[in-house]
């Protein structure tokens, strides 16, 4: 079976942070800034973010901002980053932008006391779950009020930033998750949607986009010639991007996503899961691009920890036809209908969410629970997303950078 994965070429990709140390510091001259960074915010030649600014004549690197995760990604996920007060890295002071409360999710006028610039150099992974988005919209919102100019150092989308999928969140379920009217799969840039949000969803600071060089929209990230950083700690390959708008979803329940393996979200299952069971109900379902082949796995930690698991490895076979939310919905439909009195939907309290079960606030509506619990129309359902992405696809195109 051949695999329609292979990048091509070597190109000259820049991140935003590259273009400005590289092409462009004198903008930094004379100004005392703040970094939202972590450990993915690389040069091109794998040096730190904090590094290479810190190093531009005639600029001070005043503090550090972390999001979920920590600046190192040693945090694992809704695990809150605690730091003292006063707490420094290479001498700055250095704040934790994701700790146990709400409130700690955005930044304090404390924190941005003295500073007349804020940079955020974050890398996403192209879905809307993935939280950094919204910590970048909380610090844009925080500026705004204190008069800090906003710089946000573009980096690719790793999903490319031409297809869309999924429905758009709903009014009533809006969290850490999905603050904003965004399909799963956006197909922005984290600048793109920086440049959404701050013209269309909330109040509008000073904001500017240091874009990236050589980047087109139908490349993935292995056609960058850039290094795959980790942006979080359950992120390690591109591969594992490619299935995480769907596998996500997986949180909400009480199946595993595959964290405490060496393949987080590309394999899922649980104690009570037949393996082949699940498979040849996935593979009757044809979804395109995917093969699901039946394993057995033992956590390490997290759901089911030291427990041996039945489940499926997810691999992508040709990632052009590869439908991951859709993909994600059926893996939790086929276990629900399968294993009725073991499988549950997830009650714990997600991401400081108590409101809504963390299924509703993943899928941004309680659609996939009504789908699962009472058979409602999936088919229905998904043709309400194309015209959720008819009408995201004519709002984002005035916010793209990029041909």
């Amino acid at each position: 079976m051949e695999r329609n994965h292979a990048g091509q070429g070597n190109p000259k990709v820049l991140p935003g942070l590259d273009v400005l140390v590289l092409n462009r510091p004198e903008r930094l001259r004379g100004r005392r800034f703040g970094l939202l960074a972590h450990g993915a915010s690389v040069t091109r030649d794998l040096r730190f973010a904090w590094d290479a600014l810190a190093s531009v004549p005639g600029a001070t690197l005043a503090a550090l901002f972390t999001p979920e995760h920590g600046l190192m990604g040693t945090h694992q996920d809704m695990e809150g980053v605690a730091l003292k007060r006063g707490s420094r890295f290479r001498g700055m002071p250095v704040h934790s932008l994701y700790g146990d409360t709400p409130d700690s999710l955005r930044p304090s006028p404390r924190m941005l006391d003295g500073l007349d610039l804020f940079v955020a150099d974050l890398q996403g992974v192209g879905s809307r779950y993935y939280t950094y988005l919204y910590t970048l919209a909380h610090c844009m919102e925080a500026c705004r009020e204190a008069g800090v100019e906003v710089w946000v150092l573009d980096r690719p989308n790793p999903l490319g930033g031409v297809r869309l999928e999924g429905n758009l969140v709903e009014p009533g379920f809006r969290s850490f998750v999905g603050r904003f009217p965004l399909p799963v799969r956006h197909g922005m840039t984290l600048g793109e949607a920086a440049r959404m949000i701050n013209d269309a969803f909330q109040a509008p600071c000073r904001l500017q986009v240091v874009a990236l060089e050589g980047w087109r929209r139908p490349m993935w990230f292995d056609q960058t010639g850039l290094p795959w950083v980790m942006p979080s700690p359950n992120m390690p390959t591109l591969d594992t991007a490619t299935v995480y708008p769907g596998t996500c979803l997986i949180e909400g329940t009480n199946l595993s996503e595959g964290r405490g393996t060496t393949r987080p979200f590309e394999i899922v299952g649980a104690p009570w899961i037949d393996p082949e069971t699940l498979a040849s109900a996935l593979r009757e379902t044809a979804l395109p691009g995917v093969v699901f082949r039946p394993m057995f796995f033992r956590p390490t930690f997290q759901k089911h920890a030291g427990l041996t698991c039945g489940g499926v490895h997810i691999h992508v076979v040709d990632r052009k036809r590869f439908l991951p939310f859709l993909t994600g919905v059926h893996l939790i439909l086929c276990a629900k209908r399968l294993w009725p009195g073991r499988f549950r939907w997830r009650r714990q309290p997600y991401e400081f969410e108590t409101r809504c079960l963390a299924v509703d606030l993943l899928a941004g509506g309680s659609w996939l629970r009504e789908v699962a619990d009472r058979g409602a129309d999936l088919e229905r359902i998904r043709s309400s997303w194309d015209r959720d992405l008819a009408r995201f696809r004519r709002l984002r195109r005035k916010y793209l950078l990029y041909a």
